[in-house]
């Protein structure tokens, strides 16, 4: 697919944006978000970048149509080659020491894990993505939660084990986050500038969040937990990598998605749409060199605009030059500089060798 779809780079730039948001707005001295609202950026648009991963997997490995043979052996090249930078700028991230948990090297391990499904039909990516939703998060929290006798199968602490860290341990748990970046492989495999497609994220996308959240909700009202296993295989809350916060994660990005995609292809609005959110479209298509230089910014500003936020001012600041600085560099420029190095540095499109005359 060379022409870009606009609603999927919008719901990106979205993403980014929702990061600034969950590592810089103000929480005030309680914890709470101010304005409340806020309360959106916890642990969803990270949730949307894994999700919209899985969606790039699909486009660069040949979007509608799914790969076999020689194609096939070269989109996993592509995805390899891809994983490859993305985890080592990841690492130089995590170097600054920043108090942001980089979300790079985790995607990165996600990236190869997805790789295997990328040959198999949409119908079967997803099935594999409800079974991974279940499956991932009730064997990390077996592993992780201790029994009777006060001990828990894995002991390791966030910070033990790098590699464990990145699979089980950490913050984005490749385990866990797989379901996401399998259901974005299924969404791109789909066409996306049909109506009838945008319709059903809408409609599948708030069906999941009625049931993630609000069976979380339900659960933790109904359910008197006798462990932690139970009470952790119940919750719905931000970053709990448990069952029902990802169905209720998936569910808000496939209903924003649906909706993004629907009012940049509809022709009433969307010549309108593609313009007033065009910085959020640029913001997208340089999401890679967004993320990145946004951590920079956080080490060169000091650790204090993470964790002692006085307003929000410099989220504003953040959220501003980002929207300015990404519509005027594609505009005038083209590619993202680091987009620009992930080109150069990884295996390119497939093109068929065309048979002999």
């Amino acid at each position: 697919m060379n022409q870009r779809i606009v609603g999927v780079d919008i719901a990106r730039g979205l993403a980014v944006i929702g990061m600034f948001v969950a590592h810089l707005g103000d929480t005030g001295p309680d914890g709470v978000h101010s304005p409340s609202w806020f309360v959106v950026a916890d642990g969803r648009p990270s949730a949307m970048f894994a999700i919209l991963a899985g969606v790039s997997i699909a486009l660069f490995t040949g979007a509608r149509t799914v790969p076999r043979g020689p194609a096939l052996r070269h989109g996993w090249l592509r995805i390899a080659t891809r994983a490859g930078v993305v985890l080592a700028i990841g690492l130089l991230l995590e170097v600054l020491g920043t108090p942001v948990a980089v979300i790079l090297p985790s995607y990165a391990v996600t990236f190869l894990l997805v790789a295997p499904f990328i040959a198999l039909r949409p119908w079967v990516v997803a099935v594999l993505a409800a079974v991974a939703a279940l499956v991932g998060p009730t064997l990390l929290a077996v592993l992780l939660s201790p029994g009777a006798d006060g001990s828990a199968p894995v002991e390791a602490e966030l910070g033990d084990n790098y590699v464990l860290d990145l699979v089980l341990t950490g913050y984005y748990p490749a385990l866990v986050w797989i379901a996401y970046m399998l259901l974005g492989l299924c969404v791109g495999r789909l066409d996306l500038r049909s109506l009838p497609v945008q319709g059903l994220l809408v409609l599948t996308g708030v069906g999941l969040a009625l049931v993630g959240y609000g069976g979380g909700a339900y659960l933790q009202q109904a359910v008197v937990p006798d462990s932690e296993l139970t009470a952790q295989l119940v919750r719905s809350d931000p970053h709990s990598d448990a069952t029902l916060e990802l169905l209720g994660n998936a569910g808000v990005t496939l209903a924003v998605l649906g909706v993004l995609l629907a009012v940049t292809t509809l022709p009433p609005v969307a010549r309108v749409a593609r313009v007033l959110l065009q910085p959020l479209a640029a913001t997208g298509a340089m999401a890679l060199t967004a993320y990145s230089l946004h951590i920079v910014a956080i080490a060169i500003l000091g650790n204090d605009v993470v964790w002692y936020p006085e307003s929000n001012a410099v989220l504003a600041w953040f959220v501003v030059v980002t929207l300015v600085v990404c519509t005027l560099w594609t505009r005038l420029l083209g590619r993202g500089p680091l987009e620009w190095v992930m080109r150069r540095l990884t295996v390119g499109p497939h093109r068929p060798v065309p048979a002999p005359v």
